[in-house]
């Protein structure tokens, strides 16, 4: 008989501590009884959680041994420390049970964490300290770095706690995230320059902690300026659709109340309310060209322009637009680089300006304006708070005024569409708005800046342009446009727009001026009338967007049905916005939305005129 045997069968107790010993290498708390109960060997755990106890008693437990006896195992309960656990009993011999209480695992200690810093701390470009106590915000600071106190001030020594180094909203913020077992990053606020902001990395331990704090203010900054150009993107197109949907509802309201106007002689009673409604057509259109500039998406026709020369011509303008209480001066050198852009777009902006700086004067009474322009190198626009560093010289328009100038809380915010601090009724928040897209859309860069006391100023900055210089060379003769089939202003017009109101009134005005329209929906009804009228078609009119087919795409299919018939493009979108995808077409035009009756019948008159003979 071995002695394993033995001790399960009644050997001496000395064999008991052999089975101590494989006791051991089980988990939990274990421990083999004879049948009254006598505790005849246990492990440490069994030793440490139930005590030095040597007999298990109590009905439960005795229950669980008949049960073992009986059936191989029992269960029952064990009272352990007060509280009652779970015993399983397990028949090893006729008089011999393993026992094994449940007990809750305790968990892992964290470590009691390091002595000091490591020896890269010192270096480090952020702020890193060792804290002394099991509470890493309330424990004592024990150690920092150089540093520290460049992140969180000059508070930020030995003997501070991290507590007391930030915002009472940050704090909470890092004691709620470390409670979740939160790791990495916690964006907090330092207590002595809580306008800033700093990533805290915690390292806890049991009796020590290290913690580092990263000022994270540039980067946060950048952030939020991309966040913005993404939002300003995300309502320009926005805005754009917006004004092409709207386009179509203006030219078809612009067509037919000039459609009427033809039928009622001035002096007749609805003249009046026909030409009143042309008029508020008019001023929604200039709405809708404002949302185009905006969105970068108008039309315009860039030239190399004469700053000063183009100041000059309506400086007189400019001073119609401000009251006698305030005094408007423009200056500039006589060394003004030329910029090029639309004319138009540059007197729009610079009346905006104006008219915004007027604005702002009203509140004080009256005051000052400045409008000057100069050339600049590009360190003197940087000096300037230019946001981009220009690749040459550029040419600064600056309007300013010594009104009360723009709070700091909202500078971030004054070219966002619809944005005004201006009472309701009073203003469309789109002036600034659109100043800054015709500034984009020209290649350039603004910026508002506001001194406290010093009023506002708003310096737009524009690449200089330099001209190429053209040789003086023959110019090829112009190829021959094929004559129209009537030349008293008669021809075969398709006329394609998904748009029912403006296609039906314009072809009707047309065809009262003595064309034969022929109408289209889409690009695949117009490609089927270019192919039934093959050869026979004197001009084709077609919208850009459109759905299945757009307008390129229809002028590319359809060329070999229309020969070398001129081709009008017209739609609300800039003409840049799809011109490069009509490389190698020829004889083609292009008329900006929303349309009028006489601008139209001129264009095509234009387009059918024959070529002069040469």
């Amino acid at each position: 008989m071995s002695r394993w045997s033995r001790l399960w069968g009644g050997a001496p107790a000395r064999d008991a501590l052999d089975a101590a010993a494989v006791l051991e290498a089980l988990d939990g708390a274990q421990a083999i009884c004879g049948l009254d109960g006598a505790v005849l060997a246990a492990n440490t755990s069994w030793r440490t959680r139930l005590g030095p106890a040597r007999r298990i008693a109590g009905a439960s437990a005795f229950g669980a041994f008949n049960a073992a006896r009986r059936d191989g195992r029992g269960e029952g309960v064990v009272r352990v420390a007060g509280e009652e656990r779970h015993l399983a009993v397990t028949a090893m011999a006729e008089d011999r049970f393993l026992l094994t209480v449940s007990i809750p695992s305790e968990g892992p200690r964290a470590p009691p964490g390091p002595e000091r810093l490591d020896a890269f701390a010192a270096d480090l470009p952020f702020g890193a300290a060792l804290i002394e106590g099991a509470d890493p915000f309330d424990g004592l600071i024990v150690e920092v770095n150089a540093a520290l106190a460049g992140v969180a001030g000059k508070e930020a020594t030995v003997g501070a706690r991290l507590a007391d180094l930030l915002t009472p909203a940050s704090l909470a913020e890092a004691r709620a995230r470390l409670a979740e077992g939160g790791r990495g990053a916690i964006e907090v606020a330092p207590a002595a320059t809580p306008e800033r902001a700093a990533h805290l990395y915690l390292a806890a331990g049991a009796d020590r902690s290290v913690f580092y704090l990263q000022d994270v203010t540039e980067q946060a900054r950048l952030q939020s300026q991309l966040d913005q150009r993404n939002k300003m993107e995300a309502i320009g197109q926005l805005a754009g659709g917006v004004a092409h949907d709207f386009n179509n509802l203006l030219t078809a309201i612009r067509l037919r109340a000039d459609e009427l106007l033809l039928r009622h002689a001035l002096g007749d009673p609805s003249y009046d309310s026909l030409a009143e409604i042309r008029q508020t057509v008019e001023r929604a259109a200039e709405l809708v060209r404002q949302l185009l500039s905006f969105s970068r998406k108008a039309t315009v026709r860039r030239e190399s322009l004469d700053l000063g020369e183009a100041l000059d011509n309506f400086a007189v303008l400019l001073r119609r637009l401000v009251r006698e209480d305030v005094v408007l001066t423009v200056e500039h050198g006589p060394d003004l680089p030329r910029v090029r852009m639309d004319r138009s777009a540059l007197e729009n902006a610079i009346i905006n300006l104006v008219l915004n700086a007027r604005d702002a004067l009203q509140a004080k009474g009256g005051g000052a304006i400045r409008v000057r322009a100069a050339r600049l190198t590009a360190a003197e626009a940087t000096a300037l708070e230019c946001p981009a560093r220009p690749g040459g010289d550029v040419a600064l328009i600056e309007v300013a005024d010594d009104g009360p100038g723009i709070p700091l809380s909202i500078l971030p915010n004054i070219f966002e569409p619809f944005f005004t601090t201006k009472a309701v009724g009073e203003g469309t928040g789109l002036g600034l708005a659109t100043v800054y897209g015709i500034v984009k859309q020209a290649d350039g860069w603004i910026v508002a800046v506001s001194p406290p006391g010093q009023g506002a100023a708003f310096r737009v900055f524009l690449p200089a342009h330099i001209p190429p210089i053209v040789l003086e060379t023959q110019a090829p003769a112009a190829p021959a446009r094929r004559a129209a089939r009537d030349l008293s202003g008669a021809g075969r017009i398709l006329f394609v727009e998904d748009e029912a109101g403006v296609r039906g009134v314009a072809a009707r005005l047309l065809r009262a001026r003595g064309y034969e329209v022929l109408e289209a929906a889409d690009g695949e009804e117009a490609l089927e009338l270019a192919r039934a009228h093959a050869g026979r078609i004197d001009l084709m009119i077609s919208d850009v967007i459109m759905p299945f087919m757009d307008g390129p795409s229809l002028l590319r299919a359809a060329r070999p049905y229309l020969g070398a018939a001129p081709v009008m493009f017209i739609s609300g979108y800039a003409e840049a916005d799809f011109s490069n995808l009509l490389e190698g077409e020829t004889g083609v035009s292009f008329l900006p939305k929303p349309l009028d009756i006489k601008t139209l019948a001129e264009r095509v008159r234009a387009e059918l005129r024959p070529a002069e003979p040469g």
